[in-house]
């Protein structure tokens, strides 16, 4: 398709490979955007862009790994596009004057450039029913912190902590809003808006019931689909028919209104609403669903909210394979560029994966072998389809040199 090499050697090691996945005029709009270089003569967006994904594709765990594994060579600091290599102090430093949105302004850029492509590749199940329509799931993770360190992300008395809120694109399979807060912040309040264009489908657990969003969504012609808390009260309008023959975990479907106080304070108590009740059959439990659409088949409503499990799978594999738990700076503003830089490099292993790995590897697997080969003169291409766990004959002894003049020898 053009982004990957198909031969195996490279002038430029794989980790510069992947870094030039950012297309450099985007870099320089988000910089002129945020006039993040202004006053900076050495640690500019760009060093900081690039020890950052160093960091989180080596999973380095503190800014002297970051600095000592780049600036083992200098050729390999003058191949990453460097200079030269960060100092401690320089990156301390940026991490607390540089602001984060330079770098969440290039993942919503990048998450533009690349949309069409990742929608190609999304490997999601079409549901038929709503094929047409915008589909978003909304859900948060806490990410806890030691409250002497970040005494600004408070949650609890003797604890601290962070919530990621993020919104999921059905059709990319990839978040395409993100919000950062203190993890004390409900999940209903983790977004601004709650107003979405005519006809976009809404998911969400419960932890964003709220009768006035509910209102909002009606009254913009939005579909929602969540769990009904337990104490929600509620009338039995008509009871729908269950399919024979299909369908066998849908247990009920009714029209309902809501008749509790808080839904006449909002003013949607004479809206109906349909009622499903679903047997989850990998959970072995039975869940609760409410959504304002009338028409769509039950197994829809069903299938739609199951697909929330996506943006919990993206959450652990984002905490699993990328550094976000653990914080090479204390600011909530290094904090935060840490984990819009891991999304960043979140969406280069994706769109790496999905696009040229063939196969369809498992992400955490997919992600360990790129880590393995960072540092090697080796194209993309042949780093994700030639390389296997499999034995290798060595067919002659290579010098006694080190790797990096091996490369210059054009032997990797």
């Amino acid at each position: 398709m053009g982004l990957f090499r198909r031969n195996k050697n490279n002038n430029k090691p794989v980790i510069r490979q992947i870094i030039d996945l950012i297309p450099a005029h985007l870099i320089q709009k988000v910089i002129q955007i945020h006039k993040s270089d202004k006053g900076c003569s050495k640690y500019k967006t760009y060093d900081q862009l690039v020890a950052h994904l160093f960091g989180q594709l080596n999973k380095c765990y503190t800014l002297e790994d970051i600095s000592v594994g780049i600036g083992v060579s200098k050729t390999f600091i003058a191949d990453l596009g460097l200079k030269q290599s960060p100092a401690k102090s320089t990156m301390s430093d940026g991490n607390k004057k540089r602001t984060y949105k330079v770098f969440e302004s290039l993942y919503m850029h990048l998450l533009s450039y690349y949309g069409c492509l990742l929608k190609k590749h999304s490997g999601r199940k079409i549901i038929e029913e709503v094929k047409s329509q915008t589909v978003y799931l909304r859900d948060s993770s806490v990410i806890s912190l030691c409250l002497n360190l970040f005494n600004w992300a408070k949650f609890r008395t003797a604890k601290g902590g962070i919530k990621i809120h993020a919104q999921w694109d059905e059709a990319i399979m990839m978040p395409n809003l993100v919000n950062i807060t203190e993890a004390a912040v409900h999940d209903r309040k983790g977004f601004d808006s709650a107003i979405f264009s005519k006809n976009t489908i809404i998911i969400e657990d419960k932890g964003y019931w709220d009768f006035n969003i509910i209102k909002v969504r009606v009254l913009a012609k939005n579909y929602f689909v969540t769990r009904i808390k337990v104490n929600t009260a509620y009338e039995v309008v008509e009871e729908l028919d269950l399919p024979e023959d299909e369908d066998q975990h849908i247990l009920i479907d009714e029209i309902i209104l809501l008749t509790g106080n808080k839904a006449k304070e909002a003013e949607i108590s004479n809206i109906k609403f349909r009622r499903v009740v679903a047997y989850h059959e990998e959970e072995n439990t039975v869940i609760e669903l409410i959504t304002n659409n009338l028409e769509w088949k039950a197994s829809t409503i069903a299938e739609l909210y199951r697909r929330r499990w996506d943006i919990e799978t993206f959450f652990k594999k984002l905490k699993q394979n990328l550094n976000v738990k653990t914080f090479i700076g204390t600011s909530e503003n290094a904090v935060k560029s840490q984990i819009f830089i891991a999304l960043i490099a979140y969406l280069l292993l994706e769109l790496m994966r999905r696009v040229a790995a063939k196969g369809n590897p498992a992400f955490s697997n997919f992600v360990e072998k790129i880590r393995i080969c960072l540092p090697f003169y080796l194209s993309l291409d042949y780093v994700m389809n030639n390389i296997r766990p499999i034995a290798q004959k060595v067919e002659r002894s290579p010098p006694k040199q080190d790797l990096w003049a091996l490369k210059q020898l054009n032997l990797f």
